[in-house]
């Protein structure tokens, strides 16, 4: 651990030219007396690291010196393309991201690597969803190694319909971090009982299983053959246009204030509030709009609609407009005095 962190530091030195002893420490997580340590030992092994005074000072390499651990592991080259996202790439299991970071900074020139640090400080990837609790994802390492490895599951898996709990057998293709939820692509392993709701066009084809849902894992023995020409980002942007298009299959027609269509964006769902802004008809004498949205269902709608207060009007269907007015009455009595 403390080989490490030495080799860390040294690294960022290297990279970053001139560091305080509190900015060594901020980087490394550790006490600043750690890091007056961690600089002795680096100086008693030959390293020339040198302390600079004054308000502009810190800690800086020998000018000219160089360290040759810069080559990168496997693992830490692998590690790169989640650099952005060291959270993710930490619950994957695929290595130590700084550690890689630090190696490939310190290799690149010196024009580069001031580039490379200006886009990291000017552009940051938060991946998980605003006021929402993460998934907990206990199998997701080991999900990650099987996809790696190419190795088949065995998972109890929960869904929504009955029965709940199911058995499956998995050759995992890959993995997909989406609003802050994981999700595993896989093909059914030969020997996988089928699922009573497919059929024989789609019996064979990838699912999509939500990890948080896998209830336990075993990896089986050997390793399975990817399908040629399978491609992730292709697979996952179809299978999420197909969702949205399951989802939302029934329309509403509403009219909306102006303040109405503006909130829209902020408190409708994302499908629905650009299909607010897509069909809104020019405004009429009163600045209302008309506009048709899709919805999931009535229940759904009604839930969505009622965000929006007194700036939306249903129109169609009845039974939606029906379901808010009688919210509306209650809504009404609730907050009328008694015996007025």
């Amino acid at each position: 651990m403390r080989a490490s962190r030495l080799l860390s530091l040294l690294l960022l030195l290297q990279a970053r030219e001139r560091m305080t002893a509190r900015e060594l420490a901020a980087e490394l997580e550790v006490s600043v007396r750690t890091v007056y340590r961690d600089v002795e030992s680096l100086s008693a092994a030959g390293v020339p690291v040198y302390a600079d005074r004054g308000p502009d000072g810190g800690y800086r390499l020998l000018n000219g010196y160089r360290t040759r651990l810069t080559g990168l592991t496997a693992t830490e080259a692998e590690s790169l393309t989640l650099s952005a996202l060291p959270g993710p790439a930490s619950q994957l299991g695929l290595g130590d991201v700084l550690a890689a970071e630090l190696k490939l900074m310190a290799a690149l020139p010196p024009d580069l690597r001031t580039r490379a640090s200006r886009i990291r400080e000017r552009f940051h990837l938060d991946a998980p969803g605003w006021f929402r609790t993460p998934d907990e994802v206990p199998h997701l390492h080991a999900i990650a190694d099987a996809v790696w490895n190419q190795r088949r599951i065995e998972v109890l898996y929960r869904r929504w319909r009955h029965p709940q709990q199911v058995t499956r057998l998995l050759e995992p293709l890959g993995v997909v971090l989406k609003a802050g939820s994981w999700y595993l692509i896989a093909h059914p392993a030969p020997g996988d009982p089928p699922d009573d709701h497919t059929d024989d066009t789609t019996a064979h084809a990838p699912r999509t299983y939500r990890v948080s849902r896998v209830l336990t894992l075993r990896a089986l023995p050997g390793h399975f053959d990817r399908p040629h020409g399978f491609d992730l980002a292709t697979f996952w942007a179809a299978y999420a246009e197909r969702f949205e298009a399951d989802a939302y299959r029934e329309h509403a027609t509403v009219k909306l204030s102006p303040d109405g269509l503006t909130r829209s964006q902020i408190l409708l769902p994302p499908t629905m509030a650009r299909a607010a802004l897509d069909t809104a008809t020019p405004p009429g004498p009163d600045g209302w709009v008309h506009a048709t949205l899709p919805i999931e269902s009535v229940r759904h709608a009604h839930v969505e609609f009622l965000k929006l207060g007194a700036d939306v009007e249903v129109i169609d269907p009845p039974d939606l407009r029906d379901m808010i007015a009688a919210t509306a009455r209650a809504l009404t009595a609730r907050y009328t005095p008694d015996g007025n």
